[in-house]
């Protein structure tokens, strides 16, 4: 996978987790808040993976 692919897909994850958390805050349900937060962490992962990769072709 493409750098550029990774991020992409970082960014939709931290965009559902944010959502996710913030339906669960207005719900009161923790576990919605909890998968939110696990899924923007893993987005933030996904970033800086795509970031590595592009660091690492550029010559």
């Amino acid at each position: 996978m493409s750098g550029t692919k990774d991020k992409a897909k970082g960014l939709v994850n931290e965009a559902v987790g944010n959502i996710k958390q913030g339906v669960g805050k207005v719900t009161d349900n923790d576990k919605l808040r909890a998968e939110g937060k696990a899924q923007e962490l893993k987005g933030e992962g996904q970033q800086a993976v795509g970031k590595v990769k592009d660091a690492v072709k550029k010559p």
